[in-house]
């Protein structure tokens, strides 16, 4: 046999098995290029009240996926328009006590206390412990497709997903922030943010707060200390664990719009069934009280 043919035939070999990584690196790249560059639609959408408020988030999720949470009684049409992705952003105008969707009233909030001062109490159809929301606080809520991105029906993923593009927002304002625990944003070892979800067959709820300027002594007066914390927590109390980021809300929620391309603005779901949410859900003490 030649001796040169047999040179050939390793490196043939080598040439072909050198293709066949690069194919599979551009579609490594392909697909990651494909999540970075993952667009939301954005609504900022602030109703006066924390039902309401609730309303609008549950509202996104059934207008994508109605079987996820309990029907009502009156659905708004989308057929003449596509399933999107959204990025929604509010800030409260009154404090309110929001539990999980598990959550037992008792166990976590200081009844009495909330009630005296005539503070809302209610309940969310997301899991998570309950927290305290009120002036001060940047909410965001995402609604995520999971049948785009079906590597998100693995909680540990969409849950690194949302923590990465919200510090890439708050790193630009704060650039010591962190990521703690399950789903915590931390500056140093004292939470700013926390976040919950709902997931559906194909799409996700998440949803989460953003302290920025809260009168955090409210959170000592109105919740109890938690019947779970994470380990970094070390049984601190509220006072000892919280803080706030101390900034406007405007450059955040620019650095968010920017994190998550959400450019395009998005048309909130019909005020009639906004009402019709808060009068047979988070207008009822059977739900928000149930447990």
């Amino acid at each position: 046999m030649d001796t040169n043919r047999q040179l050939q035939i390793p490196s043939l070999v080598v040439a072909t098995t050198m293709l066949v990584l690069c194919e599979h690196l551009a579609l490594c790249q392909t697909a990651i290029s494909g999540l970075l560059a993952n667009t939301m639609n954005f609504l900022s959408d602030t109703r006066p009240t924390a039902a309401e408020n609730l309303a609008i988030d549950e509202a996104l999720l059934q207008m994508v996926e109605p079987t996820t949470v309990e029907s009502t009684q009156e659905k708004p049409s989308r057929s003449n328009q596509a399933a999107v992705e959204v990025l929604r952003i509010w800030q409260p105008y009154q404090t309110s006590i929001i539990l999980g969707r598990s959550s037992r009233l008792n166990d976590e909030v200081f009844t009495q206390q909330a009630e005296a001062d005539k503070v809302p109490i209610l309940r969310r159809i997301s899991g998570g412990a309950t927290v305290v929301i009120g002036p001060g606080c940047l909410m965001y809520s995402l609604l995520i497709d999971l049948q785009r991105q079906p590597q998100l029906r693995m909680l540990d993923a969409v849950h690194r997903l949302v923590m990465e593009r919200t510090l890439q927002a708050v790193r630009q304002h704060r650039p010591g922030a962190s990521f703690q625990g399950t789903c915590d944003l931390v500056l140093g070892d004292r939470k700013f943010s926390g976040n919950s979800l709902r997931v559906g067959r194909n799409w996700t709820l998440y949803h989460g707060t953003l302290l920025l300027q809260m009168d955090l002594p409210l959170i000592d007066r109105y919740l109890r200390h938690p019947p779970k914390e994470p380990e970094y927590r070390a049984g601190r109390s509220h006072a000892q664990f919280v803080t706030n980021l101390e900034l406007p809300a405007e450059p955040l929620i620019a650095s968010l719009r920017g994190a998550w391309d959400a450019a395009q603005s998005l048309v909130a779901p019909p005020p009639s069934w906004i009402d019709a949410l808060v009068e047979q859900r988070y207008g009822q003490a059977s739900w928000n009280y149930q447990r």
